[in-house]
């Protein structure tokens, strides 16, 4: 028990130095209910395999600031994650960002059950989970926005979801090193930017690949 107590207070103390290092203000109800996540991560893990990351520290740095650093670029509304898996960055957004409206997708069973159990746990109304393939799923109500994390090639990506996508609504693509991927995308879409990101304790290159549909401007 105390073992568990000194990890979460490591792990406490980890999130809120790399939140700062991040240029950001989250609420210490917030940073709970983030680590509240995070066991739950951990805990699921142990059973359905739903990340390949083990350490709670890694997972820290790996899956909730990588998460968290995308935050400052993306804007009200509603967003779609696609190929959500465990919840990233979906449920991290969610819980920072209650105001906003989400809908996480997979097409894996085992991880949208976590997610939905995690929704649960966690007391989030501002989320949606669904068990579909992204080329299946239909809504009326277009996106603000569509997300998605080491999910597939930015082209792909962008045909796949292109019939979910609001007019004026935009694309937020998580990327490593995506220069050899921009020849592939569609015609009726436009690549806007790429940011760079800088995630406190992961030596990786990251960043942010962001498109709108062709003639239309980023929200």
């Amino acid at each position: 028990m105390l073992g568990q107590l000194n990890n979460r207070m490591a792990l406490s103390e980890g999130l809120e130095r790399g939140i700062i290092q991040l240029g950001m203000q989250v609420s210490s109800e917030k940073q709970v209910k983030l680590l509240d996540y995070l066991a739950l991560l951990v805990k699921w893990n142990k059973v359905y395999n739903l990340t390949a990351i083990r350490d709670p520290q890694h997972m820290l740095s790996h899956h909730l600031l990588d998460s968290l650093a995308i935050i400052p670029y993306l804007g009200a509304g509603r967003w779609l994650d696609v190929g959500c898996g465990a919840g990233l960055p979906g449920l991290v957004l969610a819980i920072v960002q209650p105001e906003w409206q989400f809908v996480l997708l997979d097409s894996n069973s085992k991880k949208t059950g976590f997610v939905q159990q995690a929704i649960i746990e966690l007391g989030l109304r501002n989320v949606q989970v669904r068990c579909a393939r992204v080329e299946e799923y239909q809504t009326t109500d277009k996106f603000d926005g569509i997300t998605s994390r080491a999910f597939t090639e930015l082209g792909d990506f962008l045909r796949m979801t292109r019939h979910l996508i609001a007019p004026q609504g935009r694309w937020v693509a998580m990327k490593g090193m995506p220069e050899n991927e921009l020849a592939g995308m569609p015609d009726d879409c436009v690549m806007e930017k790429i940011i760079p990101l800088s995630v406190p304790g992961l030596d990786a290159a990251r960043c942010l690949v962001i498109a709108t549909p062709r003639g239309e401007s980023a929200i």
